[in-house]
């Protein structure tokens, strides 16, 4: 059985949350059904995602909690939640907004859907990029970078105000522009979809196109715990923007165990969710090391020179 179970996984799995899911969201968003919808099909897609890791683990013992689930699940449901409520919000906000927006509503439904995704994963990686080069904003997303294993829950453990900047800077040119609700939902299932599927421990393969879209194999070296050697591969759907700021880094070769993930200069972050919450409002906040020299990221890095070659990556 492993035999044809594994190949579906390895090959099947991505295809089918980025394709099937999505695909199943932007037709019934078209459709004008229920947003009822859009909770089916986030909980039919995390029933998969938990599925493939059991299937086809990357580690086998990033399926075994770290005592995080509880915690995780805290964050999921918040910040999903948060995306749920931001789209319930559109025809308020889109009444402040000045004009009627220049969105091509007469376009097809499914190139509206992907217009706003390219437009999000601008707003949102750049949001990214500046949140571990500005001290402050790396306070807050600091509470992301303290996972120590890759699962599907990962993609949603963000500190609220961190995932609430995210937001606001992805969809706030959609909402000048005039998002429809509907492309809006649809959009809502794409993030929670694409963070599934990128911090994923699903062993799954999608070929050339991991230098294209942003998914699990490059967002690994993305947590890797040094400042620097992990400031790279900073988009949420696509890696185009990682290219132009020659921030991609990627070898198929590298392997990953929980040794590599985390923070160096704070291996003893908070673990528990309240705790989470109030860290980027302490005196330190993840910014200084045990010395308390000032660190915009995780300080005590090895220099390219000094990474051993299984740490070592090709970058553009």
């Amino acid at each position: 059985m492993s035999t044809i179970i594994r190949p579906l996984v390895r090959y099947g799995y991505a295809p089918l949350l980025l394709l099937g899911i999505n695909g199943a969201g932007i037709a019934l968003a078209a459709s004008g059904a229920n947003k009822a919808w859009l909770l089916a099909l986030l909980v039919a897609a995390i029933a998969l995602s938990f599925g493939a890791e059991r299937l086809l683990p990357y580690q086998g013992v990033w399926n075994s909690s770290h005592g995080d689930v509880g915690r995780d699940t805290a964050h999921t449901f918040v910040n999903e939640t948060l995306i749920l409520t931001s789209v319930a919000a559109i025809p308020a906000l889109a009444a402040l907004v000045p004009g009627d927006g220049i969105w091509p509503t007469e376009w097809p439904f499914v190139v509206q859907v992907l217009i706003a995704i390219l437009v999000a994963d601008f707003g949102i990686t750049l949001t990214h990029y500046a949140s571990h080069k500005i001290g402050l904003l790396w306070r807050f997303h600091a509470v992301h970078h303290s996972v120590t294993r890759f699962y599907g829950l990962n993609g949603l453990m963000k500190h609220p105000l961190h995932q609430t900047l995210e937001m606001t800077a992805g969809v706030t040119p959609l909402l000048v522009a005039g998002i429809p609700v509907p492309v809006a939902a649809a959009l809502s299932l794409a993030v929670a979809v694409q963070l599934l599927l990128q911090h994923s421990n699903a062993d799954y393969r999608v070929g050339p196109l991991e230098y294209v879209l942003a998914l699990n194999e490059g967002h690994r070296f993305h947590h890797l715990k040094w400042a620097g050697i992990g400031d790279v591969n900073f988009g949420l759907f696509t890696l185009v923007w990682d290219h132009l700021l020659r921030t991609f880094s990627y070898d198929p070769a590298r392997r990953f165990t929980s040794a590599d993930l985390g923070m160096a200069a704070k291996p003893d972050y908070p673990v528990g969710y309240l705790a989470q919450l109030a860290e980027p409002f302490t005196r330190h906040g993840a910014c200084t090391t045990a010395s308390g020299d000032h660190t915009e990221k995780r300080s005590d890095a090895p220099s390219i020179s000094q990474v051993p070659p299984s740490r070592a990556r090709a970058s553009s």
